[in-house]
């Protein structure tokens, strides 16, 4: 005999999930990266490497960076000159700095996301929380939660580690959240500060000259819920996929390891070459749930990892140049601040779109992706719904 179905106790969402605020925040003090060679050879106490110094500053001239947001002032680095070494160990102070810098930098974030939606602080039911900054316990969701005034009962999740590709990560548990719970509305938030990962040049460990003209500080946050309340909350971008893939023969492209002198980086292969290689057939298969559209239909919120790869993919799918603007402004502006960089682009595009009076805020097109990339070979994909531009 046959029972009927049990109820649901959690009743789930009718409608997709959607972004309905956006806030970033970087520090302060910026760093134009034509000076910035100097100041870090200086600093690190290597302006005697005259041969390692031209090479990092041909790759910051290479960058595609204009200027970066960092916490480590030439105060606080000459406050603290372990940071400023190799290999010393110094992961403490590396810990005391991010433990409470990066929940401070996504409060602040937050704090604007959550007034552009509109709602009350007591309706946030979720928090995600991503960073590769450090670790702690409890960790940075629980601070975020006290900084903010949080219910306590708000249900948390903390993702540490995940790299350059947890902004998409964060939307995409986000999304699921959402839709799997009506009425809740989650915080995505990622943060972080280089503090964990600064260290001095050195002739061994070049792939590291290059993580020292890349990567910058800034936290992004959105505010995520099905259901748009008429006339209370706007949506900005709908979620109608989310996908997640490790790429063929990837193994060593990126890594990352913590140790008593920090988080050390290694980029051991091709990434821009891996990526432009592999991501067609990822695409291919995303946007078949909006109807494949062409690519050039589409607006493409990608993270901003280094010139080349935007470069690369751009040559292998024939975009238009102006398809990855938003990505090369958020590089040109803020360098990659790693998780956070992604959502950085999105709100790029957003703000471009209302500029140039785009009928959506997808630059004029419906459908876009929201593609972040990472240790792993990890590729995170999702494709969004632009709003229409009013």
């Amino acid at each position: 005999m046959a029972h009927a179905p049990i109820p649901r106790g959690q009743p789930r969402a009718d409608g997709p999930a959607c972004v309905l605020g956006i806030g970033t925040a970087v520090p302060p003090t910026e760093f134009l990266q034509t000076e910035y060679p100097d100041f870090f050879f200086n600093i690190t106490n290597t302006s005697e490497k005259e041969v390692l110094k031209a090479k990092f500053k041909r790759i910051c001239d290479k960058s595609g960076i204009r200027k970066r947001h960092f916490f480590l002032t030439e105060e606080v680095l000459k406050a603290n000159p372990g940071i400023c070494t190799y290999m010393e160990p110094s992961l403490n102070v590396r810990q005391d700095i991010v433990v409470v810098q990066v929940p401070k930098l996504a409060a602040e974030a937050a704090q604007k996301a959550i007034q552009e939606w509109g709602g009350k602080k007591s309706d946030i039911t979720h928090v995600v929380f991503v960073t590769t900054s450090g670790v702690n316990m409890p960790g940075a969701d629980h601070a975020l939660t006290k900084l903010l005034g949080l219910k306590p009962s708000v249900k948390r999740v903390m993702l540490y580690q995940t790299g350059c590709f947890g902004g998409a990560t964060a939307l995409r548990v986000a999304k699921d959240l959402a839709e799997n719970n009506k009425n809740a509305r989650v915080l995505a938030v990622c943060s972080e500060v280089t503090a964990v990962t600064y260290r001095a040049p050195s002739e061994n460990h070049l792939d590291g000259l290059v993580g020292s003209a890349l990567f910058g500080d800034g936290a992004g946050v959105y505010v995520v819920g099905s259901d748009p309340k008429p006339d209370v909350e706007k949506p900005l971008f709908e979620v109608h996929w989310a996908g997640e893939s490790i790429l063929p023969d990837s193994d060593g492209a990126i890594d990352g390891h913590m140790t008593e002198a920090g988080l050390i980086f290694h980029l051991m292969r091709d990434v821009p070459g891996l990526i432009s290689k592999n991501i067609e057939n990822l695409l291919t298969e995303a946007r078949k749930c909006v109807g494949s559209p062409d690519w050039n239909e589409m607006f493409w919120a990608v993270h901003p990892g280094g010139p080349a790869i935007l470069d690369q993919v751009e040559a292998k799918l024939k975009l238009s140049k102006d398809k990855m603007q938003g990505s090369r402004d958020t590089l040109s502006e803020y360098g990659n601040m790693s998780s956070s960089s992604i959502l950085f682009v999105l709100d790029q595009i957003r703000n471009r779109s209302v500029k140039m009076g785009a009928s959506t805020l997808g630059e004029g097109s419906e459908f876009g992706f929201f593609i972040a990339f990472g240790p792993g070979l990890t590729l995170e994909v999702l494709v969004l719904r632009a709003a229409a531009n009013v």
